[in-house]
Order: C-alpha cells, then sequence, then structure tokens
C-alpha cells in the first residue's frame, strides 16, 4: 500500500495510504452513474415542460432556465457534496476514500472550491454525459463525436496527472492543498478532530486553547500515526514540543497527554 509523508507544524511527518488508482476509477465511474441517471430523469422533465408550453420568445428564454436549472445539480456535483459530507461524493464514500488538506485535516470551504473550479475534466465528464442522453445515435453525429473524443483527452491527462504525481494530486489538488487519502483501511481516521467529552469534565490544560485549528489537526494526525504503528518516539517528540511550546510541565505519558490535549481542546471549543 502506499503511503504519503506529510509533514506538520511540529517539524514530524505523518503518514497516510494514498487510495489505489482503481479505487479512484470506481469511485468515479459511481458518481457518473449517479449524474447519467440524474440526467435521463431530468431530460424527461424538461421535454415534458416543453410539451405543455408555448412557443414564443418569453417561452423560449424560460425553457434555457429551466434547462440551466436542471443541469446545475451535475455542474454543482462534486462541490456540494465533498462540502457537506466531510470530503466524499457518494462514490468516494462507497469506495472509502476521502479529500483532506495537506495536513489530514478538514479542507476548508474555499479549498474544496479551488480543487472544483480546476477539475477541467469533470466539466468534461457532465457534457459527454449530457450528449450520450441527448444524442442516441452518437458516433453518427460529426460534431458530438468530436466533442467526446476532446472530452476523452482532457481527461486522459488528468488520469496521467494523478498516476505521475508523488501525492495523487490532480492540478486542482495541488493548488487547492488536498490530497485524496483512504479512510476505510484501518478504521483510524475519524471525520473530525471533535470526541464526545462528558460536561463534567474538567480540562487540565486551558492552553491548548493558543493553538489554531491546523495544529489541533496535527496533533490528532500524529497521535493517530503513533497509536497505529506503535511509534512512542513519534508522540513524544510531539508532546515535547508542545509541552514547550505552551509551557506546560506535565508527567502523563505522551500518548496520554496527547489525549487529554485533544479532550481538554473539544471541552473549552464548545463551552
Amino acid at each position: 500500500m502506499a503511503v504519503i509523508k506529510v509533514p506538520t507544524n511540529f517539524n514530524i511527518d505523518v503518514e497516510f495510504e494514498v487510495p489505489e488508482f482503481y479505487r479512484r476509477l470506481l469511485a468515479l465511474l459511481i458518481d457518473m452513474v449517479i449524474q447519467f441517471f440524474y440526467l435521463r430523469i431530468a431530460n424527461e422533465i424538461y421535454k415534458s415542460i416543453a410539451m405543455n408550453s408555448s412557443w414564443d420568445i418569453d417561452s423560449n428564454y424560460n425553457m434555457q432556465a429551466v434547462g440551466l436549472l436542471l443541469f446545475l445539480p451535475i455542474l454543482l456535483y462534486h462541490p456540494l457534496q465533498e462540502i457537506t459530507m466531510n470530503g466524499q461524493s457518494v462514490g468516494k464514500k462507497i469506495l472509502g476514500i476521502r479529500v483532506v488538506n495537506e495536513i489530514g485535516g478538514r479542507p476548508g470551504i474555499s479549498q474544496f472550491l479551488i480543487r472544483w473550479l480546476l477539475r477541467v475534466s469533470d466539466l468534461w465528464i457532465a457534457i459527454i454525459l449530457l450528449i450520450l442522453v441527448s444524442t442516441p445515435d452518437l458516433f453518427k453525429d460529426a460534431e458530438s463525436t468530436f466533442i467526446v473524443l476532446a472530452a476523452l483527452a482532457f481527461i486522459i491527462t488528468d488520469i496521467v496527472m494523478v498516476v505521475s504525481s508523488k501525492k495523487g494530486q490532480r492540478i486542482g489538488d495541488m493548488l487547492a492543498k488536498t490530497i485524496l487519502i483512504r479512510t476505510g483501511a484501518k478504521g483510524n481516521i475519524e471525520d473530525t478532530v471533535f470526541i464526545d467529552v462528558a460536561d463534567s469534565y474538567v480540562p487540565s490544560f486551558p492552553q491548548i486553547m493558543q493553538l489554531s485549528d491546523k495544529d489541533i489537526n496535527a496533533i490528532k494526525s500524529i497521535l493517530e500515526t503513533a497509536r497505529k504503528r506503535g511509534d512512542y518516539n513519534m508522540a513524544e517528540s510531539a508532546a515535547y514540543k508542545i509541552k514547550s511550546h505552551l509551557k506546560i510541565e506535565s508527567s502523563l505519558s505522551p500518548f496520554d497527554f496527547l489525549d487529554v490535549l485533544l479532550k481538554d481542546y473539544n471541552y473549552l471549543s464548545t463551552k
């Protein structure tokens, strides 16, 4: 299983498992199938509305607006799902992969949007699906055939980028500073940094609130990786650097110390 090492703010590399190419491809195919069937339904709705409309200038503009509204969910399919489903679409969720930022945390909305705006192949996939729905005799139409072949060229270029990139990133991922990781391989990558803490919990280190959300994500990633690998030195190094930075004295073991920090953060950030 290929892994990538991601540096954190504490100068400690955290490892994430890179999804195999076939997983990414299957996830994309699942999403394409969903979009295809949606387009079939949307096309029938459009035809039904068109048949019951009178044909004049106003109705023509109205039908164009209806067509755009029906096509909008296809264009926004990936960003809306990734923002609302914590970095996953339906296909990604089924195949156990997720979009995260470069330290393993949840990307910001701006990162999801940058990633989406530069996913040129997704737009071409949507165009292919639209042509397939609206043109049953696809290869009898030279113009449609050319568009499909051009779209396939863009998609192949995207695939080459993923295969050749060290982190399996497309152009959008590189500029948005996001990566795709496996989530289901060992079940240790949680959806967020938040965990349940009892109302009666008493925080031990309120200094934790001096750290940024990015730092908290890094602590969580380091703790998860150190536990998974049984790497005491990684946890000890992170604990030492945090104690030095926040001027904390504690006799807790490195694993317990990092765990308490996350609990403290969860309690204090919600009170």
